[in-house]
């Protein structure tokens, strides 16, 4: 009995220390973002790039959101939230420039709530303005939808969850420029930490470095566990050129077709939760080939 009031208290202490630290301070910069055709053109690539593979419902044809899997299900349920321009639902049109900013800079959204699923510190200052012009833009994908796809419920198991697996908002790091478009791998390096691809392909979900993707555990190496069709239980794939373990043996064309259509060398269907990435452009595409063939080979089975 008295083992039982211990848990029940070491739980309640964790409840309450996760309750108070799950807010944070909120921006109060009065950051204003500018839009043109190519911001706005440059951000819907990087939105569907970037934001697409959690909140663009391809039924719909827009970005409504939909539900998440990565929390387990005894930590509550989780929802992507509504990106279009519904004043009611959408977050765009309830947040301000700097708040969009700060958010995606350091996962805290507008009431100091840590939503951590968002985290690009790295992004470059001009990439974050475009995302935003293109967000409040007249663009369908983002046009008003008055709906939400479910009410997020994340009990205080899955905030313990969560502050393990992604600590704390990210640093507010303002003033990072874009990387030289012409400089290829330094261009593919960029694009792997602002479209997440080390996430899913280095050794863990709960050793990602937000700053310093490279400095992750296992970078690019594959093994994180991740969650399949149907609950199933896959592990990330090592995207080092290892000819035995590795993409080694995939030509520009084999990766190409990989990342765009989900279809490797010799027909193999990709397993959700790889989706496809079908618009990245070629220069990105090939961007991102050149990086990780400069990478060491690592030979790592998954």
């Amino acid at each position: 009995m008295k083992r039982h009031l211990k848990t029940l208290i070491v739980i309640s202490i964790l409840a309450t220390i996760v309750s108070c630290r799950f807010y944070f301070d909120t921006t109060k910069d009065s950051y204003t973002s500018h839009s043109d055709a190519n911001a706005v053109q440059h951000g819907k690539n990087l939105t569907h790039n970037i934001c697409g593979g959690c909140h663009y419902d391809h039924d719909a044809k827009r970005f409504i959101g939909k539900p998440m899997h990565d929390l387990p299900g005894i930590g509550g349920k989780l929802y992507s939230a509504n990106l279009t321009q519904s004043a009611s639902n959408g977050i765009p049109p309830r947040y301000s420039d700097a708040e969009l900013f700060y958010l995606i800079k350091t996962g805290t959204s507008k009431n100091g709530k840590f939503m951590p699923f968002m985290m690009r510190p790295m992004m470059a200052d001009e990439d974050i303005n475009d995302i935003i012009a293109y967000l409040r833009s007249n663009d369908p994908d983002v046009a008003a939808v008055d709906k939400t796809v479910g009410l997020s419920h994340i009990n205080f198991l899955g905030k313990i969850f969560i502050r393990i697996a992604s600590g704390k908002p990210t640093p507010y790091n303002k003033g990072i420029a874009r990387p030289n478009e012409n400089d290829v791998a330094e261009y593919g390096k960029y694009l792997v930490a602002v479209v997440g691809c080390y996430h899913c392909h280095s050794a863990s979900l709960l050793h990602i470095d937000y700053s310093f993707p490279e400095l992750s555990k296992g970078y690019m190496e594959g093994g994180a566990k991740l969650k399949g069709m149907g609950g199933k239980k896959i592990r990330g794939s090592n995207l080092t050129f290892d000819n035995e373990t590795g993409i080694g043996g995939y030509s520009s064309t084999d990766f190409t077709t990989t990342v765009r259509d989900g279809i490797a060398p010799g027909g193999q269907q990709l397993r959700v939760p790889m989706p496809k990435f079908k618009d990245l452009t070629d220069k990105q595409v090939q961007a991102i080939y050149i990086y990780l063939k400069s990478l060491p080979p690592v030979k790592h089975k998954v």
